[in-house]
């Protein structure tokens, strides 16, 4: 029998991000996934190393892989227009629940338990992972303002207090630690 679960991921490379944005450069779902990664399994270590938490990065990496799985079905619904109002958000949260339960229904059912729970954040994950989200695209409006693009200064500022709101002590130390070299070219960097 044939299962289309992971041809179903494949397709993340073809969703776009940033659509009422114009970029220097695309970014698609599959890049902002990895990012967010990445990002999740740093913050995680930070928290356990520094702020006494007892999460598990490897864990956070992967509820960080399927977070925005839904949106191969869905699309990226632009920031804006998804937190617009409790109503829209609510609304659009039954959404990428239905959708993430569609993308569970293309795998056998021998093996849809083992990653079923990667689609439904915990509690003690959740702000991790929309801080490493959250952190993804403020980096991405860095690399932006980088490239002149002054589109992105609203945007900056906007995820940042977002971030900020969120109140991960993790986050702050990576603002703090490691955000300031996105600011700098490669050779500046490599110093």
């Amino acid at each position: 029998m044939e299962n289309a679960f992971f041809a179903m991921l494949g397709r993340m490379k073809y969703i776009s991000r940033w659509g009422l944005m114009r970029s220097t450069r695309q970014e698609n779902l599959s890049e902002h996934t990895l990012e967010v990664a990445y990002l999740a399994h740093g913050l995680a270590v930070l928290g356990n190393r520094r702020f006494g938490r007892g999460l598990n990065p490897e864990r956070a990496v992967m509820y960080a892989l399927y977070h925005d799985c839904s949106e191969i079905l869905t699309g990226d619904l632009p920031t804006p227009v998804k937190y617009q109002n409790d109503n829209l958000r609510a609304a659009y949260q039954a959404v990428e629940d239905q959708a993430a339960g569609r993308l569970l229904e293309k795998l056998p059912p021998d093996l849809s338990a083992d990653f079923a729970p990667y689609f439904d954040i915990p509690p003690d994950y959740r702000r991790l992972i929309k801080a490493a989200d959250k952190l993804s695209a403020l980096i991405k409006c860095q690399e932006e303002q980088n490239s002149g693009n002054r589109e992105f200064d609203s945007a900056y500022e906007t995820t940042l207090a977002a971030l900020r709101e969120l109140a991960l002590p993790e986050a702050e130390a990576f603002l703090a630690d490691f955000f300031p070299p996105y600011r700098r070219t490669l050779d500046e960097q490599a110093r």
